[in-house]
């Protein structure tokens, strides 16, 4: 079966479906037409069960690297870091070329380094994709949406729905 076309050209289809994921993903829910969320929905799952099938797939790396101290001697201090294997990098660069990014704005009386801090990562609906939302679905095949029915919109009684991660 086709896709629906919603009266929208291919690009403009495409952009829309694009920021409704990203904000469905960044936010959890998103009140849409019918139509649209009936559209999004496997969308969402695809991006979802990539993250779930790779947030794993990360090896520890242990370094060790000779500083300076306060009293100017030298130390031997580990350092370790979390990196990607290849898969899970790939499925970040697949989720990274599909989904838009965030700019976060910066809150009232914030100084500019906890600015600077709390938005340190590059693609922040990439990284609560991967650290907040495919633990949480970990084990489970699917069915990470809902679709409730919401009734006609007042103005052109269009049928609105509400799409939401489970």
């Amino acid at each position: 079966m086709p896709n629906r076309k919603l009266n929208k050209p291919t690009d403009q289809r495409d952009a829309m479906f694009r920021n409704m994921a990203t904000a469905l993903l960044w936010n959890g829910k998103l009140v849409t037409t019918e139509t649209r969320a009936k559209e999004l929905r496997p969308i969402v799952e695809k991006l979802i069960s990539l993250a779930v099938a790779e947030y794993k797939n990360t090896e520890t790396v242990t370094k060790t690297v000779k500083t300076v101290n306060d009293k100017q001697q030298e130390i031997e201090v580990e350092k370790t870091s979390k990196k990607d294997l290849p898969s899970k990098l790939h499925a970040r660069r697949q989720m990274v070329a599909y989904l838009y990014n965030i700019t976060e704005v910066r809150e009232h009386k914030e100084k500019k380094a906890d600015f600077e801090k709390r938005t340190a990562a590059k693609h922040p609906v990439v990284e609560k994709l991967f650290n907040e939302i495919a633990p949480k679905y970990d084990g489970k095949n699917g069915g990470y949406t809902r679709i409730m029915k919401l009734g006609p919109r007042r103005g052109d009684a269009a049928e609105m729905a509400l799409i939401e991660l489970i």
